[in-house]
């Protein structure tokens, strides 16, 4: 929200309360109160007949230091609030007669006493990372509303990008950008978002996370291109400033702060493949595009079946359709012995004409209107009501209708929408803030369902598919990207928006492969095959029409096929890189400038990634296959093709839809599996080495885990000269080893 006209007016509607100097400050405990009156003092009338900010420091962990603005302290703060880890952190408060310095790990705050001088520096050691000073902090009234606004801006460095705030399909880098915290269902080719997460990084290594639910309005290097500004309605703000040194470091730390991703089950990485969303399927198509894919040898995992296994108009009451699946359970069964796990699609609405709609209205578990009465509406479903996830037996109601389903045989659910929630003239169970439920609904919506899932399945074997989220929803994976187009820029947007998602730590994200809206080109489908199976997560789903591979042409019956059977293979590398989204809270999907900080030429790069920290990958998004990528320095190896790549500049290539850029990081071991039909099975079971180190004096290491996510097997390699010292810890030993790009010996230790 803009609240000026260029640098030095003020709109003519805005009333401003800028911080313009220390005037006090008081310590309790480890938490720091500074007191910010709006003009300088120079006397004792001064003090009179004027407005002050006050602003508390306090670090709920170690680097993290929270930031709160108040001006009216007497005006109602309602929740909900995120849901934060605190461990009490050591904190350091020292005072000279110039400043104050508030320090939480290496991380330090400096209030400036200065008169006339407000200011906070936020420092990495001795590295100035960003500041608020002159103008920045406010309080802003417009007059014409009634409405207050607080904000802030903190300094951009003149080599320095932001990225995040949610799962973004605008440029990569969000300078330039003005991006508010609303989610709605816009699809992939807007600007809004499913998925808005109010916490930016930049390429100097730090965070911001606005500790706000609802609106949050960001300005970034727009209004004042020198500075991000954020601003939330109401009489307070707060926000954590996360500095973990690195862009890496600091999404683990924001991660720890507001929950680590929970580990999904191995069977979920394989390929998933739904009925589509308006088609037409009854239990012989389906049956038949399940057969079809094990007649051409493709290895399929997840069947999924979309709305339409529920009668229409009665969406949701979690009952199938009895004129198209007579028999559920046999048919579930069936499918179970096929060696398939079953997903079914859910919302959190349950129509009028759903017998639930009666049941759920006496029992209270249904939105309310503020005169009284349930809140409805057309949109979507004839008379729908939304489920009130603030009352808990709302929410044990929900589950029990769910977990009817999985004792049937069901396995996860697609928690589709949880964006479209109304705002006005609406009360929650708990009084919530009708706003800032809006975006925070959706967590409260898939923390009951994964919570079901763990309860009924077990850690370890909870997974659901979610398309909604906000700040913390990371902890329930995993998520895709939305409505895409079938196309090449639509191709493009959804990795965009996957990579500005990764920012906040959501470590398993996939995408509609062919593209949801349209039927692609069978080029552009081969394509996203590719793609999608390069991704932690590969489903393949559409709108109204089908995604079996034989419908397009013969070859994406063998591109599929291929690319299904190397993630199978590459299972021991890629769930090691799943437990490390789950124990560290680093994404499986990695922007490049994240993996690769100290190159600058990665900083803008949004048509590549990082698939764990040794892959390399670069889409295709030409229909002639040409591509264009850029490699960090050293001797990479493709996997594909058995091409060694100079890094350090930009490459381009042409490639059939059998090969793409995928490239081996020097320094790599690569464990892989011999299976290569499921992605569930014994990793450390007669694993297969890929050891690839280019340099002498090279070394590298790696683990093979269980699909518990327990350490079964420890690899470390060390090049001297023409030769490769292996150890090799725990695990099978009919383990063997490959040498990639030389005809190196390998000598194995003790």
């Amino acid at each position: 929200m803009k609240f000026t006209s260029g640098y030095w007016l003020v709109r003519k509607e805005i009333t401003p309360l800028y911080a313009v100097e220390y005037a006090d400050h008081r310590i309790s405990g480890s938490e720091l109160t500074v007191y910010a009156p709006e003009k300088h003092i120079t006397g004792r009338g001064d003090c009179l007949n004027i407005g002050m900010l006050t602003v508390r420091l306090s670090s709920p962990m170690e680097d993290v230091i929270k930031v709160s603005i108040t001006h009216f302290q007497g005006e109602p703060y309602m929740g909900p609030f995120f849901q934060v880890t605190e461990n009490g952190p050591e904190v350091s408060i020292s005072e000279t007669d110039t400043e104050i310095i508030y320090e939480s790990g290496h991380t330090r705050a400096i209030v400036d006493k200065r008169p006339g001088s407000w200011g906070i520096r936020f420092f990495d050691g001795q590295r100035l990372l960003t500041d608020t000073g002159f103008r920045n902090m406010a309080r802003m009234k417009n007059n014409e509303t009634g409405k207050s606004y607080m904000v802030e801006q903190l300094s951009l460095d003149i080599d320095e990008y932001v990225y995040g705030l949610g799962e973004r399909f605008t440029p990569f880098v969000k300078n330039g950008q003005i991006v508010d915290m609303w989610n709605e269902d816009g699809g992939t080719a807007s600007e809004i978002s499913y998925k808005n997460i109010p916490f930016y990084i930049t390429n100097k290594g730090y965070g911001v996370l606005v500790d706000s639910a609802g609106d949050v309005s960001y300005e970034i290097a727009s209004e004042k291109v020198e500075r991000v500004q954020f601003s939330v309605e109401g009489e307070r703000m707060d926000y954590y400033f996360i500095n973990g040194s690195t862009p890496k470091g600091t999404i683990a730390k924001y991660a720890q702060l507001t929950g680590k991703p929970a580990l999904p089950p191995a069977w979920s990485f394989g390929l998933w493949l739904t009925t589509s969303f308006t088609t037409d399927y009854d239990e012989e198509t389906t049956s038949g595009f399940i057969d079809g894919m094990a007649d051409r040898d493709i290895p399929l995992h997840v069947f999924h079946f979309d709305c339409y296994w529920m009668d229409a108009y009665e969406w949701c009451n979690f009952t199938w359709d009895p004129k198209t699946f007579p028999d559920p359970a046999g048919m579930l069964k069936r499918y179970h012995d096929k060696g398939l796990k079953i997903c079914v699609w859910i919302n959190p609405y349950i129509g009028q004409k759903s017998p639930l709609f009666e049941e759920a209205m006496a029992g209270g578990y249904l939105l309310k209107k503020v005169g009284g009465g349930v809140w409805q509406t057309d949109m979507w479903q004839a008379g729908m009501g939304l489920v009130d996830f603030t009352n808990p037996d709302a929410v044990i109601w929900y589950q029990e209708k769910l977990k009817t389903l999985l004792d049937m045989g069901v396995d996860c659910f697609k928690t589709d929408f949880g964006e479209r929630i109304p705002v006005k003239d609406i009360v929650y169970f708990d009084g919530s803030d009708p706003v800032k439920m809006h975006n925070y609904y959706t967590f409260l919506y898939n923390q009951c369902v994964f919570a079901l899932l763990e309860r009924e399945r077990g850690r370890g074997e909870a997974v659901l598919f979610a398309r909604s989220a906000t700040t913390g929803g990371q902890q329930f994976p995993a998520h895709w990207g939305g409505d895409c187009s079938a196309s090449y820029p639509s191709m493009a947007e959804t990795l965009r928006g996957g990579l500005s998602l990764a920012c906040a730590g959501f470590g398993f994200w996939s995408h509609d492969m062919g593209g949801f809206e349209q039927t692609a080109p069978a080029d552009v489908y081969k394509r996203w095959c590719q793609f999608g199976l390069l991704s932690s997560h590969s489903r393949l789903h559409g709108s109204s029409s089908y995604r079996v591979p034989w419908l397009f042409d013969q070859e994406a019956c063998d591109v599929l096929r291929k690319f299904v059977k190397l993630k199978c293979a590459l299972m021991p590398y890629l769930y090691r890189q799943a437990v490390i989204a789950h124990e560290e809270g680093i994404p499986m999907l990695r922007p490049m400038f994240v993996e690769f900080p100290f190159d600058h030429a990665c900083d803008t790069l949004d048509r590549q990634y990082m698939l764990g920290d040794s892959l390399l990958v670069a889409p295709v998004f030409r229909s002639g296959g040409q591509v264009e990528y850029y490699l960090p320095k050293g001797d990479w190896y493709n996997l594909l093709t058995g091409r060694t790549v100079t890094g350090g500049m930009w490459q381009k290539e042409t490639h059939d839809f059998l090969t793409l850029p995928l490239l081996v990081k020097p320094g790599t071991i690569l464990a892989t599996g011999r299976e290569n039909t499921h992605p569930d099975y014994d990793f450390s079971c007669n694993p297969h080495l890929l050891l690839y180190l280019p340099e002498d004096g090279m070394s590298a290491e790696t683990t093979v885990t269980d699909q518990l996510g327990n350490s079964k097997m420890h690899v470390e390699a060390l090049r001297k000269g023409n030769t490769i010292d292996l150890r090799i810890t725990g695990g099978d030993a009919s383990v063997s080893w490959e040498v990639l790009g030389a005809d190196l010996e390998v000598t194995l230790c003790q």
